[in-house]
């Protein structure tokens, strides 16, 4: 089966190459500087050209601060060119994935997001990804839209690679406690996006969730960063918890973000991953290649 992700910088099209590796699915990654989604149509003639079995656009413009300083640039990429790919994807007579947020939800919840809940995004990148995902089921019948949350993998900019970095400067790191969400591995994501693309190419269509199983802060995640660190020799440090209003940013985040995944795994039959365990698995692999 190919394969054809949009994206080829990010953390999940990096993960999708890796885990497809020895599978029977070829994987083509595009992006800058050959594909420039802020360019109207720049990812079409690539789409059409490849003739792929199915399209997943992992791109976005993810600058959750700069989206509300660059509203139009986050629009033209997570709005206007996902909907150009959707509808590239179908005129070469293929399925669509299409990744999207969690913060397309306000925060207000006290239970875990299901797919039927209201959306009422709070930030211009929550807002961006939200009409990405209207434009992706205008423009492609044939769609699958996966939502996740907080993503770090051994790739990229992430809050895994950040903390690891940040306690090799200092011995106390202030993390926000009063946000709280399901950590996700693109490594699981990918795993993920493998293991549903029969069912896809079958018919297979609408909206899931799919994020690490449980419930957590950013100030747990980084105490099980430093803990797995520590416990490997690596570098690690005390966590001062704090609240969003001590750590004042541009955008608004929402306090509760976490995602119920139980429709994905009642439809395909997989399940996510307790969020602990992907953490220490990407932890592992950062200190192994230090």
């Amino acid at each position: 089966m190919k394969l054809l992700v949009v994206g080829v910088g990010g953390q999940v099209a990096r993960s999708l190459v890796e885990r497809a590796r020895g599978s029977s699915v070829e994987v083509l990654s595009i992006g800058r500087p050959d594909v420039d989604l802020e360019i109207a149509g720049g990812a079409e003639q690539a789409i059409l050209s490849e003739a792929p079995d199915i399209v997943v656009n992992s791109a976005a413009y993810t600058a959750v601060d700069d989206a509300e300083e660059e509203p139009e640039r986050a629009f033209r990429i997570n709005a206007e060119a996902a909907g150009e790919i959707a509808g590239a994807a179908a005129r070469a007579q293929a399925p669509i994935i299409h990744l999207s947020t969690d913060y397309v939800f306000d925060g207000r919840a006290s239970e875990p997001y299901r797919e039927d809940a209201a959306t009422a995004p709070l930030s211009v990148y929550g807002r961006s990804k939200l009409a990405g995902e209207e434009r992706v089921r205008a423009a492609n019948p044939h769609h699958l839209i996966i939502r996740t949350s907080w993503v770090y993998s051994p790739f990229g900019r992430n809050f895994v690679k950040t903390m690891l970095r940040l306690a090799g400067e200092k011995d106390e790191i202030a993390i926000v406690a009063d946000q709280r969400g399901s950590p996700t591995s693109a490594l699981d994501i990918a795993d993920a996006v493998i293991g549903i693309l029969d069912g896809v190419k079958s018919g297979a269509s609408g909206t899931f969730h799919y994020a690490g199983r449980g419930i957590c802060s950013w100030a747990d995640v980084a105490e099980q960063i430093f803990a797995v660190s520590r416990a490997l020799g690596g570098p690690n440090a005390a966590v001062r918890r704090i609240s969003t209003s001590d750590y004042p940013t541009r955008a608004v985040r929402p306090a509760f973000s976490a995602l119920d995944s139980g429709h994905f795994e009642a439809e395909f039959g997989i399940g996510a991953r307790e969020w602990r365990n992907g953490v220490a698995e990407v932890v592992e692999r950062l200190i192994g290649a230090s």
